[in-house]
């Protein structure tokens, strides 16, 4: 049980380690022509409008600016890349759904997110952020049912766990591996954080640090 544990915390510690990385915002992607080289292993983060995208990834990095959040859903119009010690891209992806912007507009995204997700070869995991006090939405099953058809791993993040119980926690979770069954492509793995708790980031770390150094 002793060995078990320090393996536990070595563990995290080497995901706590390659985010203290230096990371910096690299650019905004508006078509897929401004896509970088893909030289190295990416990751994105995709989910509804409003459901904390860009919070987490500040929290991550323990940076509050780093990523650019706002109360208004449907701020994050173009694929966002950040740049992680020249090891690793990690992107965020506009919020579908909910927009408070043009219908036009939020066609335009919709088909910028598709195009990037099923052509971009380098891009190891999609880490698909559910709102814990939601859990699925039909729009979700949809990016899903579009990420199983592509054959792009994906996992799912429950975000905000600190705004619901213990007990409500559970139900989310086990509602939401009931459905992962359905999906080809999903993680078996489900992920939970609070970006402005701190809670569990270093699960999310660690995965990410393991696609990077794989």
């Amino acid at each position: 049980m002793v060995n078990d544990c320090n393996d536990e915390i070595d563990k995290y510690a080497s995901g706590r380690d390659f985010f203290n990385k230096k990371c910096t915002f690299l650019l905004s992607v508006a078509n897929l022509k401004q896509l970088p080289n893909g030289d190295r292993s990416e990751v994105a983060f995709a989910g509804r409008s409003n459901v904390g995208k860009s919070s987490l990834i500040n929290a991550l990095f323990g940076q509050k600016k780093l990523a650019k959040t706002s109360s208004t859903p449907g701020r994050t119009q173009q694929l966002n890349y950040f740049n992680l010690d020249d090891k690793l891209y990690l992107v965020d992806l506009p919020g579908y759904g909910f927009a408070k912007a043009p219908k036009d507009i939020v066609r335009n995204w919709q088909q910028l997110i598709n195009a990037y997700l099923v052509g971009r070869p380098n891009l190891r995991r999609v880490f698909l952020l559910i709102d814990a006090r939601h859990g699925i939405k039909k729009i979700d099953t949809e990016i899903m049912d579009m990420l199983d058809k592509a054959a792009v791993t994906y996992q799912i993040v429950l975000t905000k766990i600190d705004k619901i119980s213990v007990s409500a926690l559970n139900k989310i979770l086990e509602n939401t591996q009931k459905q992962l069954k359905e999906h080809t492509a999903a993680h078996i793995s489900i992920l939970k954080t609070s970006s402005e708790k701190n809670l569990y980031l270093d699960e999310l770390k660690y995965e990410i640090a393991e696609l990077a150094n794989s």
